[in-house]
């Protein structure tokens, strides 16, 4: 992934999120400067697509290659292409709770600590199932860090369509989650509008 420059409170600023979404709980008192200024209807629209980017820490080209696959996909676009976000294995682990913020628990895949039904995985954007079984390995769960969720330490609330055991550092894809599921702050229609364009 591409090193972000920006800083995040600044970024949330401008993006106009809440920095809750990307699991920093600071806050900030300043205000963008850009607030008041009219933004055409492109700009909104490109704006959306780098809250989606600047959320799930995603590049260009991988976003774009989401959006293709939600295309192919049956249903609506915008929707499909969320469900994909949310499932990359780096924003499940996210979900679970094992990681405090995604670009920790993309460092956390990358490094091997998980098992994908089994099987060593090591890529953030590898798409889970309804029905996979992610697990801590097991040469990692003495982990001081995995230790500290086993004893429940670092609790998070899971969404519906995910289980997580602590005891077992393991979780399930119960379900595919759907947009009633995602609590993102994006209006996926522009992001579609913009790149049918």
């Amino acid at each position: 992934m591409a090193t972000s420059k920006y800083h995040k409170l600044k970024r949330c600023r401008f993006l106009e999120l809440d920095p809750a979404q990307i699991g920093s709980f600071k806050k900030s008192t300043r205000t963008s400067g850009r607030k008041g200024r009219k933004i055409s209807e492109y700009g909104v629209q490109l704006r959306e697509k780098q809250r989606a980017k600047f959320i799930y820490c995603v590049s260009e080209k991988q976003f774009r290659h989401c959006y293709e696959e939600a295309e192919r996909m049956k249903g609506i676009t915008g929707e499909n292409m969320l469900s994909l976000l949310e499932r990359r294995l780096d924003n499940v682990v996210f979900r679970m709770g094992i990681a405090k913020t995604r670009p920790q628990a993309r460092q956390l895949v990358n490094h091997a600590h998980f098992t994908v039904n089994g099987k060593k995985v090591n890529v953030p954007s590898y798409v889970v199932k309804a029905g996979d079984v992610i697990a801590v390995r097991e040469n990692k769960r003495d982990n001081k860090y995995f230790a500290e969720i086993k004893e429940g330490k670092l609790v998070y609330s899971t969404p519906k369509w995910l289980e997580f055991d602590n005891e077992k550092l393991e979780g399930k894809i119960v379900a595919l989650p759907t947009r009633e599921d995602i609590d993102v702050q994006i209006a996926e229609h522009m992001i579609v509008e913009l790149y049918s364009k």
